[in-house]
């Protein structure tokens, strides 16, 4: 592992990367401890504080743990997909608020991965999914639900046929897809929809999934996606000739 000190580049990010592209490579497994601070200062020559600035950057990407006493130190861990789902949704939402990404073209991403996955989902879903999916959608046809309960119930609802699919790598993508989309496509249509509607259309991808019918439960989906397309068309046509007409 090396590090170019005539780089203007953080040092501790220079030394961060090499350890994290060694952990990559397969040249420091699983499990396998770390040199400590005073031999990773040494080797990289530069002081330990830039070395513990480097460690706190590979345990905030969960790459590294750290553990106390004689058998103690820093070691690397099993990074496990449900780990890295808040950092994949923080970057999607970041690209989709940061980038010139239409709605248009957010929803079709969504959609066309979350219709890929069905036909998994209605294979090798469990009890414990289809009990989500039901409780979402009864909980979405709630009196007085607000409009953020409302979203984030939308998100549970689709977030449980995702990982019905039973595959981690399916669900890691996705959870970028459905999460870190939903907020766009709520300031879009946040009170315009028809909460009816998509209950009704929820339930009936519910239902698909349990009968195991992934035809149908495409169907539906593919339903949902045309409404929320021409909700968000209409709401924007609305408001750019509000704005016309100011």
């Amino acid at each position: 592992m090396k590090i170019d000190p005539t780089n203007p580049a953080d040092l501790s990010a220079q030394i961060a990367k090499a350890i994290r592209d060694a952990i990559i490579s397969g040249a420091l497994p699983v499990d396998e401890r770390l040199p400590s601070e005073a031999e990773l200062a040494e080797q990289f020559n530069v002081s330990r504080p830039t070395v513990r600035e480097a460690l706190k950057r590979l345990a905030a990407q969960s790459l590294i743990r750290t553990q106390r006493g004689a058998t103690g130190g820093a070691f690397v861990n099993r990074l496990r997909f449900e780990d890295a789902y808040g950092q994949q949704i923080t970057t999607s939402t970041l690209l989709l608020s940061m980038n010139d990404v239409s709605f248009a073209t957010a929803c079709e991403a969504r959609y066309a991965l979350e219709r890929a996955c069905a036909p998994l989902s209605a294979q090798r879903r469990t009890a414990d999914h289809l009990a989500t999916m039901r409780a979402e959608a009864h909980r979405q046809s709630q009196p007085g639900l607000t409009d953020e309960a409302f979203c984030a119930s939308d998100v549970a609802f689709h977030r449980a046929l995702v990982d019905a699919a039973g595959n981690p790598v399916l669900s890691y993508q996705l959870a970028g897809a459905v999460e870190a989309m939903q907020p766009l496509m709520n300031m879009i249509t946040f009170s315009a929809r028809d909460r009816e509607r998509i209950i009704m259309l929820h339930t009936a991808i519910a239902d698909a999934i349990e009968a195991q019918d992934s035809a149908k439960a495409d169907e539906n989906l593919a339903d949902l996606a045309t409404y929320t397309q021409e909700l968000a068309q209409d709401v924007i046509a609305k408001r750019n000739a509000a704005r016309q007409a100011k």
